[in-house]
């Protein structure tokens, strides 16, 4: 049987493909949602890809480094090194702040890390690690840095000496390496005013600055003005098996004895994705359901208005003994013509417009697997109105006025 719909599309194709187009764009930027909620969860698993820790202990009472603060000593590190089942373990600092280069404020994450420890950026795609103990850097390339850059952290300036890639924060920003001395003097020491007004106020206290007392009041300065706090102790203990259980080992004696915070891979996994890009990721979804509900509504009014427009066609195609079902075919494939149409265009659009996007965008094939049947399904219950009208349609209509 020649088909009817095939036909039909022929006989007004232009009008069709537009359509399809216009319905494709809504689709694409459907795609483009659901892959920027990809994009975070990628880049908060991408956070803990880069730490290469097992364990992260932090504050107690927090969820620190990355959901909250975390405040710890820098010495607590000595104490966690000879625990059983621990490899290595390094202090950390994160800092998300605005990093200035030429004039131009580049929101990033300042990370303070040890050479050769738990922390460091994995690899290099140009230039070469931080073998100075102050004032070089490692920016990621999103960024926009280059090689030689000068860069002003707080109060001094760093040479960015090498390029890493996917080294963000969990909300998608750069990451820029310094020596773990620059990053606690970046993230806890107070500017040079304060510091000035500080020691004053300390000359002023009777209590710090006793007459008959030498060195008190030096001391008490002196250590207005060091650091000695860290964010977070990342941890890589030995022998990490796939379920975790070496790490929780070695966790629970931390939580017990040290009074602090340990999280595993696992914990630290949930936390960032159920807890802190939560809010985020119902947003998200409730854009997506809002999109599919507009999708529908437009595809079932192009459908219905093709419909209205072929009465007279479809009048004469029952009188001619036309079976219903054919008829309820037509207006089906013309739908789902329309939604195959409008997923090309919308996966093509999202594929093209996604490296453009400021954060992360992952377009994942499963999520455009499950986006056709959508589409398709939208497409069919969307047509089921046009169908209504068009087998309500008297054949009578052939031969009236």
């Amino acid at each position: 049987m020649i088909s009817l719909a095939g036909r039909d599309i022929l006989h007004g194709w232009g009008k069709f493909v537009l359509t399809g187009i216009g319905l494709g764009l809504l689709i694409g930027v459907t795609l483009t949602m659901a892959g920027v909620y990809r994009g975070m969860v990628d880049d908060a698993r991408a956070l803990l890809n880069n730490s290469a820790a097992d364990l992260w202990v932090v504050q107690q009472s927090t969820q620190g480094p990355y959901a909250e603060a975390s405040s710890l000593r820098d010495d607590v590190v000595r104490s966690i090194r000879g625990l059983p089942g621990v490899a290595r373990a390094a202090n950390v600092t994160y800092l998300t702040m605005q990093v200035r280069h030429q004039g131009v404020d580049v929101r990033a994450m300042v990370v303070g890390f040890e050479p050769g420890q738990p922390g460091e950026p994995g690899f290099l795609l140009a230039g070469r690690h931080i073998t100075r103990s102050h004032y070089e850097a490692v920016a990621d390339l999103r960024s926009g840095f280059a090689l030689g850059d000068r860069i002003r952290i707080r109060r001094h300036d760093y040479t960015v000496v090498g390029l890493t890639q996917r080294m963000v924060s969990s909300g998608g920003d750069p990451m820029v390496f310094i020596p773990l001395k620059d990053g606690q003097e970046a993230q806890f020491l107070k500017d040079n005013d304060a510091i000035l007004n500080e020691r004053a106020r300390t000359a002023a206290n009777p209590g710090l600055n006793r007459p008959g007392v030498p060195g008190l009041l030096a001391a008490v300065q002196a250590s207005q003005t060091s650091n000695h706090n860290v964010n977070a102790v990342l941890v890589q203990v030995l022998l990490q098996e796939q379920t975790g259980l070496a790490a929780e080992s070695v966790a629970a004696p931390i939580r017990r004895w040290k009074h602090l915070e340990a999280f595993t891979r696992e914990q630290m996994e949930e936390i960032l994705v159920a807890k802190l890009i939560a809010t985020s990721a119902r947003q998200i979804a409730m854009f997506l359901l809002i999109l599919a509900v507009v999708s529908a509504a437009i595809v079932a009014f192009i459908i219905y208005t093709m419909t209205m427009g072929k009465i007279r066609e479809i009048a004469v195609l029952k009188l001619i003994g036309t079976r219903d079902r054919s008829i309820a075919g037509m207006i089906l494939q013309q739908a789902l013509g329309l939604g195959l149409i409008g997923f090309i265009v919308g996966k093509l659009a999202a594929t093209l417009w996604a490296p453009v996007f400021p954060k992360y965008v992952l377009l994942e094939p499963m999520d455009a697997v499950r986006g056709l049947l959508a589409v398709l399904l939208i497409c069919a219950l969307a047509s089921s109105l046009a169908i209504r009208a068009a087998l309500k349609v008297d054949p009578a209509a052939a031969i009236g006025g």
